[in-house]
């Protein structure tokens, strides 16, 4: 029996509030929320404690949950989670799959950016929402 697969990322601003993006050095080459895929007995909140760790060097307490995404084409669900860095350095890219990594004003998003990452930082920024549940369909690019 194969196994969902299971996504996390984590929606971090600093106190200007700006959103830490990753540029990846993989697919569209494009910026996105650190994240990525749970590992095995991994839950979706560590998932994005180490991922961002991983990505950005950056220590990260997992705050509020703020949207659950089904991806159909994939049969995998993506968990974003509001977080704060522990520390005050400069996030560094890991080299491995992130070449850069910034905090970007929500009006100013660097580009090439999916509609998946937009919609995810937009749903995280609205502390009213009570529609934490959404499906996506195929990306679409913002070059």
């Amino acid at each position: 029996m194969s196994k969902k697969p299971v996504g996390a990322a984590a929606v971090i601003m600093d106190s200007k509030g700006r959103i830490l993006l990753v540029k990846h050095n993989y697919g569209k080459y494009n910026w996105e929320l650190p994240g990525g895929l749970s590992e095995q007995n991994e839950s979706a909140e560590n998932t994005a404690k180490r991922e961002v760790f991983e990505e950005t060097g950056l220590d990260a307490a997992v705050g509020r949950l703020t949207g659950v995404y089904y991806e159909p084409a994939h049969d995998m669900h993506h968990f974003v989670f509001e977080c704060k860095a522990e520390d005050i350095r400069q996030p560094k890219p890991d080299a491995e799959e992130v070449t850069e990594c910034k905090f970007f004003n929500v009006d100013d998003l660097p580009r090439p950016i999916s509609d998946f990452t937009v919609s995810r930082i937009k749903d995280a920024l609205n502390p009213d929402s009570d529609h934490l549940f959404h499906t996506i369909g195929p990306r679409q690019w913002f070059e």
